[in-house]
């Protein structure tokens, strides 16, 4: 397994948020979570980015307990997109350069500026790279987001609402450009998402969070009206378009 979670618990002061979470992916999957705001998704991810520290539980990526790692082999392990972008004053280039830190001992290599160059030509950033950050749309600024963590190259890519600031067009784009990358690096992704329709593009493999646990996990067929009634509380018509469930709240 490319990545193992093992019954993860997790608390605030005041609330308990994550209770015995567990799942795993292979090389070339990519993971949807799914559940309403507050369930945990979020906190999930940073845990298994050890942002936060959880109150018990195992994380495993390449058969190694991240809680061994260095800040550096885990950023080599694992890269993470948060909904918040955080970039300081700095140009386009220079903000997605930052994935290559990891890898950095004296200096920037031509590997690195060729593995910067790739991705942003990917995701169409070529026209941005000597353009400050803060002067990109939001949309603009989570492609800066993607592409930091895409040249980063870790074996778990994971996604905290990546689409969520993009219009439909691009929304598409970065979603393909995150799955194929997952398939051709035999890589594994997790994303969060609210829109139900665009998770189940992404997903092979689909997580329900509910009260802080899983309420149902599992491959396309767990994308049931009666889980997103049980979940969402909305009751739901699905129909399939080339295999791919399409969402109709009704």
């Amino acid at each position: 397994m490319n990545l193992v979670v093992e019954e993860l618990s997790f608390q605030y002061p005041s609330r308990k948020v994550l209770k015995d979470i567990s799942l795993s992916l292979e090389k070339g999957e990519c993971l949807s979570i799914l559940g309403t705001n507050g369930v945990g998704k979020s906190t999930l991810l940073k845990c298994i980015n050890r942002i936060l520290k959880q109150q018990s539980g195992k994380i495993v990526v390449m058969g190694e307990d991240v809680s061994g790692l260095s800040s550096n082999d885990l950023a080599k392990r694992i890269g993470y997109v948060s909904q918040r972008n955080g970039f300081s004053l700095s140009s386009v280039f220079d903000a997605v350069l930052l994935g290559r830190k990891p890898y950095i001992k004296w200096d920037v290599t031509k590997q690195d500026l060729e593995i910067v160059h790739d991705v942003m030509k990917s995701l169409g950033l070529e026209d941005f790279a000597l353009r400050n950050v803060d002067e990109l749309s939001g949309g603009e600024a989570q492609k800066v987001s993607i592409a930091r963590a895409l040249a980063q190259q870790s074996d778990v890519l994971m996604f905290d609402e990546p689409t969520s600031n993009l219009d439909l067009k691009n929304q598409l784009e970065v979603i393909g450009i995150i799955k194929n990358i997952v398939k051709e690096r035999h890589i594994s992704a997790i994303v969060t998402m609210h829109d139900l329709n665009m998770a189940s593009r992404f997903g092979d493999k689909f997580l329900f969070l509910k009260g802080g646990k899983i309420f149902d996990a599992g491959d396309i067929h767990v994308i049931t009206k009666e889980n997103i009634y049980a979940v969402y509380g909305v009751p739901v018509e699905i129909q399939f378009h080339h295999n791919i469930p399409v969402i109709i709240p009704v």
